[in-house]
């Protein structure tokens, strides 16, 4: 289990730093996935399926404001060294998660993580397809 969940946060990186990279993957600011998203359409995208309120959305638009900076900051940083860049991704990415359910309240704590549970299985499909297996 911590094998998978350290490939879906690899895995999470990899395609935040790939959309980051001018020309590929989406717009930073189109609506082709969480991490391509700019933070008023992260905000939007959550307050669609957990009915947030307006103190929770200034409190996630700073959060993903400041996540944001902090990714931009790193790939700069970490230009050469992958290996390094992923790691420290995947640590950001555990404390966006932990200031998230900081923030939602005990029901929408269950329908998030439903939502990350079925966007990781979404992903290890797309991955099992992409190297041929079933």
């Amino acid at each position: 289990m911590k094998k998978l969940m350290m490939i879906c946060g690899l895995l999470f990186s990899m395609i935040a730093f790939a959309q980051a990279q001018p020309g590929q993957g989406r717009p930073a600011g189109g609506l082709g996935g969480r991490m391509g998203m700019n933070p008023e359409a992260r905000v939007k995208q959550l307050d669609e399926k957990l009915k947030l309120s307006d103190d929770q959305k200034t409190k996630l638009t700073a959060i993903f404001t400041d996540q944001a900076d902090a990714q931009k900051k790193l790939r700069e940083e970490s230009i050469g060294d992958r290996q390094a860049m992923m790691e420290k991704m995947q640590k950001q990415r555990a404390e966006l998660e932990t200031k998230i359910t900081a923030v939602l309240t005990e029901d929408q704590k269950k329908t998030y993580k439903a939502m990350l549970d079925e966007q990781r299985a979404e992903m290890e499909k797309r991955m099992k397809e992409r190297q041929g297996g079933n």
